[in-house]
């Protein structure tokens, strides 16, 4: 499913309406709240809820308040004063004025709150008061100290609306104040652009505009600022940060007509702002996405930090499968860092105009690679084994071994081949264990098999005697209707503790194993094999009898005719490096308990088949002296996917121009002959092809030859 194409697809029709529709009024009208929920208008009735009379008491005790308060030094206490008439003589002009004055004084000591409280009283009293325009604005001004600015902007752009000149400008620089302090940063983008408009001075205008680009990077939001710079003429100083911001804005959004539009405007309009060296830049690299080197290929890899040597490892894969060939290759450092990733990522393609890119391997590194790599349109060959990575995106193709392969491999060979039907699971609980065991249970279901029993266990366990013991019901015995038996028939005897303990102990030996299945999957990393095959044998598992004479002898040494041979599978962890005696460590530590198993991997370096030896041969030639081992999986999967490119790239006929043919031409991809085994891509644009069944015995592994063995079971050679 291409998710992001239809994402950007929804956010460009949501643009589009927004530039095209009517622009919406410069000034929030009184009144009510936006749609925003942006507060807004006046909230002071429009009418005086109380009718405020003339009292000749109360005008003689406001002069005496008057006079107290120009003798006092200390303002909180003149205000008490002035607080005193009002709570007297509440209903009278005089009280009016002395809580005006009481206003007036805690705004001046910073007693904000108690201002608040004064100014509030009084202008929902008598909105229509002769100084109420003033105590207005000290309100605003004192609940942008408290932190309220939500309702200092309400009442700050209200008065703006009345005001005209000098006082206008400062209650609007006012209300932009309280509006970014509210986080209302349309509201602030807005009134800071009409500052800048109107200013008189450089030093105004200078400040305008740095407010308006501190609001639009990283405050103000794409629509406001869409909505700002629609219809604002090129005149304004604020008008080259706006525009520039929406061309990076459509950088972003992958907009290229929109970008180029409007950059091209730009430079038009401002050739001389200090934004221009970058628009010319930008519209220079966006005119690049188009242009490809045929012959440039970038690599996306981890070639420093913790995750250098499987980075150094690929490379070294893919610099072999390109030897002798005129491809330019560029690698960029991901440094196991996502971001890093995508940077890299849009500079292979708008700097170095690679006409595909390898790699990377990280999971994340590859889903932040695989999203650029679909905005962009670049083919993107990734040697990750994260799960659906291809789905990001039609230019998205991944060459790696996967866990639903190794499950699908192991599955067809047990049911199609040896004609297993029944299967238990023993497998660590981690993502890889819980992975692999889950993919292979579908596959078994799908092809008609079942899964008799499955155990989980802790990564770092070392002991499996009762996971052993429970695939084969010795676990639970109260549960076993002999042992339930068994243990009834001592109930008659007359036993003192230590004969009884020990005929528990037999009667406890005797229940018979239930082995029910045919086979067991565990995926698991050798070391834990090599533990785990040793305990099955205690319960009675026999794992190491290929040989139907050595199951014989096996029963008569133990006196259990109901034995029977069960194949031990696992995946590509079972791989081990040599030990001493030059046989796999994994052979050496698991001795005869892991004989006759068979697993699955990626890559064999002693396989028989010539693609592999031919890969081998030359890697031996080239780096063993210097890292002193012989490739693996990752050298192999670097060497095939740079010849797979190196092929297309090198046809004499119909070679991959553009980045379109290339996606094309790796798509239709059939049968490459590589290291790892004939591959060719599927309709999800991941790598299929024949993986290496491995069998092991006590001289070592071997290549299973599949074909063969496939036949031989279709003729009736073969069987479980």
């Amino acid at each position: 499913m291409e998710v992001l194409p239809t994402l950007r697809r929804s956010l460009l029709v949501a643009l589009a309406l927004l530039l095209t529709a009517c622009p919406r009024p410069s000034r929030i009208p009184a009144g009510g709240t936006t749609g925003e929920d942006v507060p807004t208008g006046d909230p002071f009735p429009k009418r005086p809820a109380v009718e405020a009379r003339k009292d000749a008491s109360a005008d003689a005790a406001l002069a005496e308040a008057r006079r107290t308060a120009q003798s006092s030094p200390d303002k909180k206490k003149a205000a008490e004063a002035y607080l005193s008439v009002r709570k007297t003589y509440p209903a009278t002009t005089a009280g009016q004025d002395a809580l005006y004055q009481a206003g007036v004084l805690f705004f001046e000591s910073r007693d904000y709150a108690n201002a608040r409280k004064s100014f509030n009283e009084l202008l929902f009293e008598n909105p229509l008061y002769g100084k109420a325009d003033d105590a207005k604005r000290k309100l605003a001004l004192a609940a942008m100290e408290v932190g309220a600015y939500r309702d200092a902007y309400q009442t700050l752009s209200s008065l703006a609306e009345h005001a005209e000149g000098a006082e206008r400008e400062q209650l609007l620089r006012d209300a932009a104040r309280a509006a970014e302090g509210a986080g209302l940063y349309g509201q602030s983008l807005t009134m800071a652009v009409e500052e800048a408009g109107k200013a008189r001075t450089e030093a105004e205008r200078e400040a305008a505009v740095a407010r308006v680009e501190a609001l639009v990077e990283g405050r103000a939001d794409f629509v406001d600022i869409a909505r700002v710079a629609e219809g604002l003429p090129p005149s304004n100083p604020a008008w080259p940060v706006l525009t520039f911001k929406l061309a990076r804005v459509y950088y972003h959004l992958r907009e290229w007509t929109r970008l180029e539009e409007t950059l091209n405007r730009f430079l038009a309009e401002a050739p001389q702002s200090p934004f221009a060296p970058q628009a010319r830049e930008l519209l220079a690299r966006a005119t690049r996405r188009v242009e490809a080197k045929p012959k440039t290929v970038g690599v996306l890899l981890p070639m420093t930090g913790r995750y250098q040597p499987i980075g150094e490892a690929v490379l070294r894969g893919i610099q072999l499968g390109l030897e002798g060939s005129d491809i330019e290759l560029v690698v960029k450092d991901t440094q196991g860092d996502v971001n890093k990733t995508g940077q890299a990522m849009e500079q292979l393609a708008f700097d170095d105009g690679a006409i595909a890119v390898l790699g990377p391997l990280l999971g994340d590194d590859s889903k932040r690679a695989a999203l650029v790599a679909e905005e962009l349109q670049v083919p993107l060959l990734t040697m990750t084994r994260q799960e659906g990575v291809t789905e990001l995106g039609s230019y998205v193709f991944r060459n790696m071994l996967t866990n639903a392969a190794q499950a699908d491999a192991i599955a067809d060979y047990a049911i199609n081949v040896k004609g297993y039907k029944r299967f238990a699971l023993l497998y660590p609980n981690i993502p890889y264990g819980v992975e692999l065991a889950d993919s292979f249970w579908d596959q078994v279901v799908e092809r008609g098999g079942m899964v008799r029993g499955a155990e989980r266990y802790s990564h770092d366990q070392t002991t499996f005697t009762t996971e052993a013991k429970k695939l084969v019901g010795r676990y639970y015995l109260e549960d076993r209707g002999d042992y339930v038996e068994g243990v009834r028939d001592l109930q008659g005897e007359n036993l003192d503790a230590f004969r009884r303990r020990k005929a528990l102990e037999k009667v406890k030996s005797n229940v018979e194993p239930i082995v029910d299945f045919d086979a067991i999957f565990m995926p698991d990393d050798w070391r834990r094999v090599s533990l785990v095959a040793p305990a099955l044998a205690v319960e009675d598992i026999v794992t190491n009898a290929c040989d139907p004479r050595d199951l014989e002898r096996i029963r008569k040494t133990t006196g259990k005719k109901e034995l029977k041979t069960v194949t031990l599978f696992g995946a590509n962890q079972w791989s081990s490096p040599k030990g001493r005696s030059g046989l796999p460590e994994l052979i050496e530590r698991g001795g005869k308990f892991v004989t006759c198993s068979v697993y699955v991997d990626g890559f064999f370096v002693d396989s028989q088949r010539p693609a592999t030896r031919n890969f081998v041969r030359k890697y031996r030639e080239s780096y063993k002296q210097e890292t002193g081992k012989d490739p693996g999986l990752l050298e192999a999967i670097g060497y095939d996917s740079g010849r797979m490119l190196r092929q297309l790239v090198d046809k004499k006929e119909g070679a991959p121009r553009t980045r379109a043919q290339m996606r094309e031409s790796l798509a239709n991809l059939k049968d490459f002959d590589g290291a790892t085994g004939r591959t060719s891509f599927n309709e999800k644009r991941e790598a299929v092809k024949q993986l290496f069944l491995l069998s092991i015995d006590n001289k070592g592994v071997t290549e299973i030859n599949v074909d063969q063995e496939r036949e031989k079971a279709a003729t009736g050679g073969s069987g479980s």
